[in-house]
């Protein structure tokens, strides 16, 4: 599993894992959002039955809705912690091109320029629970000491860790 604040790189290095060592992956936002943004009833019962496989990797995230099911049934966890500057850099990247570009993001929504306005948007979010996902990832990771915990602190600390583990693959 991997943890991270949003505009971390989460995706991108669950993408990365899944493609170079074989594991199904689980996309949490496609499988979460519906039509027009709302949840998918079916979402927690998915999530059960793809984590109940010995094999699979996914994001961190809907812990309201989960709880700390991924958590316990993951064996390992590749935490981005990156700095502010970093995760607000890529965030911002990420929602002007997906704004600009109006492309479809999961089950016919798209990211929209005024989306930024909402509490909830992913560049507010990010900023204002960088340092509350920090403490968040260490009480959750003193509650589950049977993971193996992977904690990575900036883009080359990934590209590293990524390089060593799996020689030669494309890094994100």
């Amino acid at each position: 599993m991997v943890s991270g604040i949003c505009g971390s790189g989460k995706t991108t290095l669950s993408t990365t894992l899944s493609a170079r060592l074989g594991l199904p992956r689980f996309e949490l936002d496609a499988m979460y959002h519906g039509p027009r943004w709302v949840k998918r009833p079916e979402f927690e019962t998915e999530v059960d039955a793809f984590s109940a496989t010995p094999r699979w990797v996914t994001e961190d995230q809907y812990s309201g809705a989960l709880g700390d099911l991924l958590w316990q049934r993951a064996d390992t966890l590749v935490w981005l912690d990156l700095p502010r500057p970093t995760v607000m850099r890529r965030v911002v990247r990420r929602s002007i091109v997906r704004a600009a570009a109006r492309r479809e993001l999961w089950n016919g929504n798209r990211e929209r320029f005024q989306d930024w306005l909402e509490a909830d948007h992913p560049i507010r979010d990010a900023w204002s629970r960088h340092g509350d996902k920090r403490r968040q990832t260490t009480e959750r990771i003193d509650r589950h000491p049977h993971l193996t915990v992977i904690r990575l602190c900036s883009g080359t600390e990934v590209r590293h860790w990524v390089s060593r583990l799996l020689p030669g693959a494309s890094t994100p």
